[in-house]
Formats: structure tokens, C-alpha cells, sequence
């Protein structure tokens, strides 16, 4: 079964959305403690205490992480009102 063509508008949104979920898949194989010493001002020492505070593993990656562990350091990053 042939594709129906696309316009360059539909390639464009097909192909931005591969790259999504392209990008999204490769960061839940990330470890936790890397993806926070990515964000600024986050050394090694602050993010193993932001581990240790949301009792999260060192070795647990993005994907493994459950409701709880994904939701405590969010708070601590969320604007405070």
C-alpha cells in the first residue's frame, strides 16, 4: 500500500514529530543525577541531596522513576508564589 503524498506543511509536521518522540525516548534513558547536573547551578553534591530528599536511587533512570519520585523535585525547581 502506497503512502498518500503530503504537502511540504504535513512532511515538515510529520517530521517535527518524529523528532519528539524521538528526543522525549532518549531522555528517559537519561539517569536522574545526570539530567539534574544538566540544569544550571546543579552540581554533583546538590543533586545526590535532591536524590537523598526525594528518595530517589542514584542508578534509577527518567523512565523508571514513579509519580511521587518524578513529582518532589519538580517542586523544589517550581516558581514559588
Amino acid at each position: 500500500m502506497a503512502l498518500p503524498p503530503l504537502s511540504p506543511e504535513q512532511r515538515r509536521s510529520a517530521l517535527d514529530k518524529a523528532a519528539l518522540a524521538s528526543d522525549s525516548e532518549a531522555m528517559r534513558k537519561v539517569r536522574v543525577p545526570a539530567l539534574l547536573e544538566s540544569l544550571p547551578d546543579i552540581g554533583k553534591v546538590r543533586a545526590q541531596k535532591i536524590l537523598t530528599e526525594a528518595e530517589i536511587s542514584e542508578s534509577r533512570r527518567v523512565r523508571g522513576l514513579g509519580t511521587q519520585q518524578r513529582e518532589r523535585p519538580l517542586e523544589r525547581f517550581a516558581p514559588h508564589r
